[in-house]
């Protein structure tokens, strides 16, 4: 049976394009933002949307997405807060993943973290500091609940961790540099070769992130991978103007949709 993320993968293939897939901290500017902020994202032309639980120490990211993180944690966010916010738009819009790190979930509890991110209408999770041999137990859970959980791979991935996520669902995450998220000049010159190494031992969609700041970046990126994923600069952009975030959302969204669009049309 395929799932949302597949639907949503293979729809952008049919277009001649790689999906689009920005990524919010919930909870920044604040919690009461995230449903508009989600629609805005999918109105724009999102094809997945990433939501961010905010984690003190997340050590993937970059300074701004710290910052926001950081924020929506003075405030006194919850992970039971977000499953609830989440939970009323899950069913109007895009497949919704969850990006968070292991201590969160742990606290929380696996399976019922897994039961209540499926009930609040979750398709997948992404935990960058889980390794994947260590994370048999929580995937058995997720699987239960219908969620993917994403691998992630890097320039410095071993072709043993490549046959370890042959199995995998949803699709793969490729961390276009070894370092953290954050806004680049440029795109890294190696991202070509590690989305066709990918490509030439999984079975699933590639999609590349950190790093991809600008339309431009994004058409280049568009053009080897099938998915793009865009977080800090789009969190910097929401940071800027706070109380147009669904403006800045929607505007940041459709720019990079249509520089993807464009590449399939020229294709």
């Amino acid at each position: 049976m395929m799932s949302a993320i597949d639907s949503a993968f293979r729809q952008a293939r049919a277009e001649g394009r790689a999906a689009l897939i920005p990524y919010i901290t919930a909870g920044f500017p604040d919690l009461a933002a995230l449903p508009g902020l989600v629609a805005a994202l999918a109105e724009g032309g999102a094809d997945l949307i990433e939501i961010g639980i905010p984690f003190s120490d997340p050590l993937a990211d970059g300074p701004v997405l710290q910052k926001a993180a950081s924020a929506a944690l003075a405030r006194g966010i919850r992970i039971r807060d977000i499953l609830q916010s989440v939970k009323g738009v899950s069913g109007q819009t895009v497949p919704l993943l969850f990006l968070t790190y292991i201590n969160p979930i742990l606290r929380y509890g696996f399976q019922d973290f897994c039961r209540d991110s499926q009930v609040a209408g979750i398709q997948g999770l992404i935990i960058p500091d889980l390794p994947w041999r260590e994370g048999q137990s929580l995937r058995h859970m997720a699987h239960a609940q219908k969620l993917a959980v994403i691998p992630l791979v890097a320039p410095t991935s071993t072709d043993a961790h490549l046959m370890e996520i042959r199995r995998a669902r949803g699709f793969v995450y490729g961390v276009s540099v070894t370092g953290v998220t954050g806004a680049r000049t440029r795109v890294d010159h190696g991202v070509s070769l590690l989305a066709a190494r990918v490509k030439s031992q999984v079975n699933l969609p590639v999609a590349i992130g950190f790093g991809i700041a600008t339309p431009d970046q994004a058409r280049q990126v568009g053009q080897v991978a099938d998915g793009v994923i865009v977080g800090s600069a789009l969190v910097d952009a929401i940071a800027a103007q706070p109380d147009k975030a669904e403006a800045v959302a929607f505007r940041f969204v459709r720019n990079m949709k249509e520089a993807l669009t464009n590449i399939a049309t020229k294709a």
